[in-house]
């Protein structure tokens, strides 16, 4: 018998709070399924499809209800409670999902849906994790670039960008040079699929085509100039690095900005700065 899946048991006990279920009718192994969930006319060596867990008192139980995640798979989960240990998850069950604060990526709400995995934990406890989302994502999406999608936040990372699942199911990315801090775990956005890679992951944009995205990436400029009283300083030519953490863009973004800028005459660059006429 395995916690955290679907069993198929046979009953090999009955009582007046539930009946016994196991493997067979001699093993030694047996899990009680409560009365209240057991079908009238249950007799002895009926099978059922069961799911084991642990009870609000840590004994092993069956319930005949489906849960929203099982052992080696991954589902979209509602945060009901944030507690100083950590998270509890409605996942289908009378007894709430935990969420432990070292398996969490971000910081969760409560009312939040966020993308977790279950594990069972060194005390044969079934709990959630938001890690292994990355390994369980199917790269085998019918999108190409171009197409507008619709993913969930599920990771960030300062060398490759931000994860998302696309359909809560498919791989994908926002690349790391695209501004992403008002993201937040859990959030769904529409994106827009710039790649396919041969692997079958998608690269996603945010980002408007850039002969739209231009004049929004020149107001963010000025308001970088008003922060720095009207003089940058670095101009066009500084490192994709500095570009990126002053001015949350790519540098190609940031270069075009400028230039729309410079054609109005409302900045000038110089040798080592950037200021506003």
């Amino acid at each position: 018998m395995n916690l955290g899946e679907i069993n198929e048991l046979q009953v090999v006990k009955k009582t007046d709070f539930g009946v016994y279920l196991a493997e067979s009718a001699d093993a030694d192994e047996k899990v009680l399924l409560p009365k209240k969930e057991v079908p009238e006319d249950t007799a002895i060596g009926d099978l059922f499809q069961v799911f084991l867990y642990r009870d609000s008192e840590d004994r092993p139980i069956a319930t005949m209800r489906k849960p929203l995640l099982t052992i080696g798979h991954y589902a979209v989960l509602r945060v009901l409670q944030v507690t100083k240990i950590g998270a509890f998850l409605d996942w289908g069950l009378e007894k709430d999902l935990f969420l432990p604060y070292k398996e969490m990526i971000g910081k969760p709400a409560p009312g939040d849906e966020i993308l977790v995995t279950l594990y069972l934990d060194k005390s044969s406890r079934l709990c959630a994790s938001m890690r292994g989302i990355y390994d369980l994502l199917s790269t085998d999406s019918p999108y190409r670039a171009g197409d507008e999608v619709t993913g969930r936040v599920y990771e960030f990372s300062k060398n490759f960008g931000t994860f998302l699942a696309v359909d809560d199911f498919y791989s994908a990315r926002i690349p790391v040079h695209e501004n992403t801090k008002h993201l937040k775990i859990g959030q769904t956005i529409r994106a827009r699929v710039t790649a396919r890679k041969p692997d079958g992951k998608l690269d996603l944009s945010i980002r408007e085509k850039a002969y739209l995205q231009t004049d929004k990436d020149a107001d963010a400029v000025l308001e970088l100039l008003e922060k720095y009283h009207g003089e940058l300083p670095f101009n066009d030519k500084a490192s994709p690095e500095r570009i990126q953490e002053e001015a949350g863009m790519s540098k190609n973004a940031f270069k075009r900005a400028v230039g729309k800028l410079y054609k109005e005459r409302i900045v000038e660059i110089t040798d080592h700065s950037i200021r506003k006429v």
